[in-house]
């Protein structure tokens, strides 16, 4: 049988789902990598360059153990748009690139171009061109995508019950999961998903979160409607999408009563990350907010000091009756 690996790094969290099954509809099995741990991150930051930021030397790692894995394919997509009239970061276009630069032992590289800032008629052609390389019968492909555009949904529904992204990948493999629901407060969490929803990369913060009591509120959970209104008051559009979902979610949450405070986990080296994040922070009026940056630094306590200092925070206002007073002095 035919391999395909799939790297668990970047935009593995937001479509894994899409491409397993459009894979495995075309009679292939699919390989991922591990969970990133020390001995991926390290070797990824051996492998990339200095100027990457920290995702992207992770997906660096994870690509490395895949090519130890005597598969067939390596998917490595490039990423130019999501949805109409709006980008991803810079970085996605040039990942196949600067994959084959680094490596010398990869394996053929599907890097489909996914762009989808006018149409999807290129999109659909792509589709054609990856899906002949498992059949030449086009109405198998085209069945074949169509099912994985129902398996994503499925997936998207799951991660609206407030599962991290990664989380709801494995429910909808068929694993268990079961939320801690005791809590006393409610965190709004925000950063890109390949940051906040890898555990090695965010330092697992939403499961300490939780540990502490605190339940965590991320985008997902939010209406698209919402967050576009909400996006939409800032004087020039946000066109990275996930950008806009940050700041528009955050807006949001800001305004919500039912919500304590609000987290941006920022990766060092993120150039969207230096313009969003600041943005979040200077117009979040309302409530306490706290922003992380992370990079290849693995020592945690920093780390736990800052959220447990948060939740006590949050905590004494909330029990003081705190709330008429300035989040920002």
């Amino acid at each position: 049988m035919i391999k395909v690996g799939i790297p668990r790094g970047l935009f593995y969290f937001y479509y894994y789902p899409l491409w397993k099954t459009f894979f495995e509809n075309l009679g292939a099995e699919v390989v991922t990598s591990s969970e990133t741990n020390n001995k991926i991150v390290s070797q990824g930051i051996d492998i990339a360059v200095d100027e990457t930021c920290f995702p992207v030397k992770v997906y660096y790692g994870h690509v490395n153990q895949l090519c130890n894995e005597n598969i067939d394919y390596i998917f490595i997509p490039r990423i130019v748009s999501v949805e109409l009239r709006s980008y991803i970061c810079p970085k996605f276009m040039g990942i196949p690139d600067m994959i084959r630069a680094s490596f010398n032992n990869l394996p053929y590289v599907i890097d489909i171009t996914i762009d989808l800032s006018r149409n999807n008629k290129e999109l659909k052609k792509e589709i054609i061109k990856v899906g002949q390389l498992f059949t030449s019968n086009k109405k198998a492909i085209n069945n074949a995508y169509q099912n994985a555009i129902i398996e994503q949904k499925r997936f998207n529904q799951i991660s609206k019950e407030g599962y991290t992204l990664d989380e709801a990948i494995k429910l909808w493999e068929g694993l268990k999961i079961k939320l801690n629901t005791k809590n006393d407060l409610k965190i709004g969490v925000f950063g890109h998903g390949y940051s906040i929803y890898d555990q090695a990369i965010s330092m697992n913060i939403i499961n300490k979160l939780r540990e502490m009591e605190c339940q965590a509120y991320i985008p997902e959970m939010l209406d698209k409607k919402i967050i576009e209104k909400e996006a939409s008051t800032l004087p020039k559009r946000v066109f990275w999408t996930i950008g806009r979902k940050m700041v528009g979610g955050a807006l949001h949450m800001d305004k919500r009563t039912d919500i304590d405070g609000i987290i941006y986990v920022s990766c060092f080296g993120c150039g969207p990350d230096s313009i969003v994040g600041e943005v979040i922070e200077r117009k979040v009026k309302n409530k306490p907010f706290m922003l992380i940056t992370v990079d290849e630094h693995t020592g945690e306590a920093g780390l736990v000091t800052r959220l447990e200092a948060f939740c006590d925070m949050l905590r004494r206002r909330k029990s003081n009756n705190e709330s008429n007073i300035s989040a920002h002095g």
